[in-house]
């Protein structure tokens, strides 16, 4: 794999994710913002953020897949969450565990979430963007 994941000493262990993502491949995959669209464009878990994230997490599964990688390969997320305030946080983390669950994604690479106010449509609450990098 062309990724190391850490938590570097001096900085908090943070269980949920990575805070260091070291790439040393040489094509760099980065995958647009994916919401919880299934392949026919239908909306998954309208109204609940965990399935959503779930959803977001599989459709960025399927991109890597077609540009030969597995988020073992995933170097960075970014998560955008509509009207993001801290209680929404464990439906996040739900959503997260039952996609890594899903997908085999341990550990969680280094992650930033920004709260925004509207996503493309009013039934997206959630959209994840992904940047890998594979040898």
């Amino acid at each position: 794999m062309a990724i190391t994941l850490m938590n570097p000493s001096g900085l908090p262990k943070i269980d949920v994710y990575r805070q260091v993502s070291i790439a040393s491949g040489s094509k760099l995959v980065f995958i647009a913002g994916q919401v919880a669209w299934n392949a026919d464009g239908v909306t998954v878990g309208e109204g609940d953020l965990a399935a959503q994230v779930e959803q977001c997490y599989v459709n960025i599964g399927t991109a890597l897949a077609e540009a030969g990688g597995t988020f073992g390969d995933v170097a960075k997320l970014t998560f955008y969450v509509v009207d993001w305030t801290p209680d929404k946080m464990p439906p996040l983390l739900e959503g997260i565990s039952r996609a890594a669950a899903k997908l085999g994604v341990t550990p969680v690479p280094p992650t930033t979430l920004i709260g925004v106010a509207a996503l493309d449509i009013p039934d997206h609450l959630v959209e994840i963007e992904a940047t890998a990098i594979l040898d």
